[in-house]
């Protein structure tokens, strides 16, 4: 459990459900990834609720009894604020709203919140709110706030038309000013892409808050922000590295998750460009992590959706430092060994066995094992390059150009 940190921090309650597709030790998980969604947006959760359901209820999410245990401990504790583990309908919200008489928000509207948070640039901001529209153009019914006016009031609504309409109107009109503004730095950024020449390209992928820019920083000597909270990059930042005498171009991009909101795909599109246009991704897994093998398939089923499963790809296990295997009574003969009793050196044997040389083990933060990993990426940038440059000389004077022929 994630501590309170100050008074500042938002009263929070977590909901989620247990089925048979998401068992308990399963909703936990998911329930400790919300928790932490919910301190970097800014909350603490005070209490989780969870109730063994095989579907959710369509009206409520959860069963009558459990909204009313979940609504005595609002009423009794002075919480502002429900978040429930899966995304609700517009209906589902209302009917919740109306009997917690909270704000309610659902996994997609905190990824959302966050990002907003996170967003620096116009562009991010931009690619944020397209993203919030989208998703609040289903749920305007019975909003008790309303948009602002951007094209004014009077005058502006048609005979007969009520009020979500207009502002449904209104977001549709927004939205497709955001899309027309994307396209617009799209191209900008796609010129910027193919003024790069012909470097080759390195970008840096992962499950949220891994330690990709914490590598950025190191391999690039830069400065990208780094912190020990989800989504802590939304920017693509691009770098040049030299290794050796060996330059190329590296990116470090925003995090994945699981549960991704659609709507931050589709608007992240351009960002997600880096990876697409990627001649090399380093795939940043945080070993520590009790669930790392999960994050690593979320993280290829999204690379899977942007058609870049099948790009050349090291697997970068990092916070070996912070690694903690589960202990195992070696007189508790009841007791089955699993992948949590794993040491670090079954890991590795466990993934070289799977990707060979395509995996390191590395700690960014205290610069374990870094010279290994340069040197891997070297290796491999220098092949790219080659093939690419085939009868540059003058730069590998030790490579074996008959490999080419």
């Amino acid at each position: 459990m994630i501590e309170k940190k100050d008074i500042s921090l938002e009263k929070v309650v977590l909901v989620g459900i247990i089925t048979k597709e998401q068992g308990e030790e399963k909703s936990k998980e998911y329930l400790d990834e919300l928790e932490f969604l919910t301190y970097t947006a800014g909350g603490y959760a005070v209490k989780r609720f969870t109730q063994k359901m095989d579907h959710p209820d369509p009206r409520t999410f959860i069963g009558s009894g459990k909204m009313e245990e979940v609504r005595q401990f609002i009423e009794d504790n002075e919480v502002g604020t429900a978040i429930f583990d899966d995304e609700l309908s517009a209906a589902q919200e209302r009917n919740i709203s109306k009997i917690l008489n909270v704000k309610v928000l659902d996994r997609t509207n905190l990824i959302l919140d966050i990002f907003a948070q996170r967003a620096q640039t116009s562009y991010a901001r931009t690619q944020v709110e397209l993203a919030q529209c989208e998703y609040l153009l289903p749920r305007l019914r019975g909003m008790w706030t309303h948009l602002e006016r951007q094209k004014g009031g009077i005058g502006m609504r048609g005979p007969g038309e009520t009020e979500i309409e207009t502002d449904r109107r209104i977001v549709r009109d927004k939205i497709s000013l955001l899309k027309e503004r994307i396209k617009t730095i799209d191209k900008q950024m796609a010129v910027q892409r193919g003024n790069r020449g012909a470097m080759v390209r390195v970008a840096l992928v992962g499950y949220t808050n891994v330690g990709k820019s914490t590598l950025m920083n190191v391999i690039s000597k830069s400065d990208v922000f780094a912190e020990n909270k989800l989504f802590a990059t939304l920017d693509t930042t691009v770098r040049k590295v030299v290794i050796q005498n060996l330059p190329f171009l590296l990116s470090d991009t925003v995090g994945f998750i699981r549960k991704l909101p659609t709507q931050l795909v589709d608007s992240f599109k351009s960002t997600l460009d880096e990876v697409r246009e990627a001649d090399l991704l380093l795939h940043v897994v945080d070993i520590s992590h009790p669930n790392f093998e999960e994050h690593i398939e979320s993280v290829n089923k999204i690379l899977g959706e942007i058609k870049s499963s099948d790009k050349p790809t090291i697997m970068v296990f990092n916070k070996i430092d912070a690694y903690k295997p589960e202990p195992l009574d070696e007189d508790d003969l009841e007791t089955e060994k699993t992948e949590r009793h794993y040491t670090l050196e079954e890991w590795k044997s466990t993934w070289m066995s799977k990707v060979g040389n395509n995996a390191l083990f590395i700690s960014a933060l205290n610069k374990k094992n870094l010279e290994d990993f340069k040197k891997r990426v070297y290796d491999e940038v220098r092949d790219i390059h080659v093939t690419r440059f085939p009868y540059n000389h003058f730069l590998y004077p030790d490579y074996n150009y008959e490999d080419l022929e």
